[in-house]
């Protein structure tokens, strides 16, 4: 797999992952891990981060 590969395949994972909890923050679905109930900060969080990388892959892949 060469490298403009890798991160396109990068780009698209950390964008469903994104996708993912941004539907989690509209719908207001719950997240359970073990018996601890995740707070939706943390998606708000998650959002942020997984959203820059996905930007920062598809931006290195050009």
């Amino acid at each position: 797999m060469n490298q403009k590969t890798f991160t396109v395949t990068a780009g698209v994972v950390f964008l469903l992952v994104a996708a993912l909890h941004a539907l989690r923050l509209l719908w207001g679905w719950e997240a359970v891990i073990g018996g601890w109930h995740i707070p939706l900060w943390v998606s708000w969080a998650a959002l942020a981060v997984s959203g820059f990388l996905a930007y920062t892959a598809f931006r290195v892949s050009r």
